[in-house]
């Protein structure tokens, strides 16, 4: 059914753009540890640790894997749902790990403390850094921009480079490098909820449409197993609710973070609670029954 519909749908595509982005930044970030990093930390310091090497080369995989064939290739020209997932995966999985794989040493390199960290500072708050990622969410959605990036592979590119900076940019309040421009743990929480918001709009119109509304994946019969339509639905289900779900797992791990530094601090201030039952006695019945105003008397 799959060769029937269309012959060509897993024909191998090479991308040499993006293995040279992918290899390019591989080698400037290790490049940055190995080099840069020994003279930009104390000598008791490591230039990066396990952890956030995990995180990058996680993100540097995701990325490419999101770029390349089959996903790009498949997303591109036959499955919108495809490439609802490849840009879930550019605004809410790979910038957030690509972050977290950044050492705050070079962020700080990177940024600068001059114009560019000010700039940096002022568009990653909370109303700045929403506003931008929602409104390139909403603008993504756009059909005649989505024919566009279909047809016109320099504006799928310039789509996809809008689309992970303002990821960046959101993200950098949650997972950035730079501690000064984290928010709090319970303002990150509300962050992520704005963000889970604005996605319902695009979502429920692709849910309740009864006909394709990008052209550019429209056609006739199905395509493993689902008609444009369909494909379109599953799109939709992909950002809502897939979204959503990934999005609440973290306010989730963010409350439950929170939760524990407030007993912490509980216990630094000499705060305990006492989660015992408390136990009651004839000896407490009696004092209490003691220092009890009279009974009235009767009339």
């Amino acid at each position: 059914m799959l060769a029937a519909a269309s012959p060509d749908v897993w024909r191998w595509q090479p991308h040499p753009e993006v293995w040279a982005l992918i290899a390019g930044l591989a080698l400037l970030y290790r490049y940055a540890i190995r080099t840069i990093g020994p003279k930009a930390t104390r000598a008791d310091e490591p230039a990066v640790t396990a952890s956030q090497l995990r995180w990058f080369c996680g993100g540097l995989l995701l990325l490419w894997l999101a770029s390349d064939w089959p996903m790009h290739d498949i997303g591109e020209r036959y499955l919108y749902s495809v490439h609802m997932a490849q840009h879930m995966l550019l605004s809410l999985v790979v910038p957030p790990m690509i972050l977290l794989g950044t050492p705050t040493w070079l962020a700080r390199l990177v940024v600068g403390s001059g114009r560019g960290y000010r700039v940096v500072r002022w568009v990653t708050r909370l109303v700045p850094a929403s506003l931008a990622f929602n409104a390139v969410v909403v603008l993504s959605h756009w059909p005649k921009l989505v024919g566009l990036a279909v047809a016109h592979g320099p504006v799928h590119f310039g789509m996809h480079v809008l689309l992970f900076t303002t990821s960046l940019v959101m993200w950098m309040g949650v997972a950035g490098p730079l501690p000064e421009l984290r928010f709090t743990l319970p303002l990150q929480m509300a962050h992520l909820f704005l963000q889970s918001v604005v996605p319902t709009v695009p979502a429920g119109w692709l849910v309740f449409a009864d006909s394709v509304i990008y052209k550019s994946y429209d056609r006739t019969g199905s395509l493993w197993g689902m008609t444009a339509v369909e494909d379109q639905q599953i799109a939709a289900a992909l950002m809502k609710v897939v979204g959503s779900l990934y999005i609440w797992s973290i306010i989730v791990m963010l409350f439950t973070r929170f939760a524990e530094r407030a007993e912490a601090d509980d216990r630094e201030r000499g705060i305990a609670l006492d989660r015992r039952s408390p136990e009651l006695t004839w000896s407490d019945v009696e004092a209490e029954l003691a220092t009890a105003p009279a009974a009235p008397s009767e009339p």
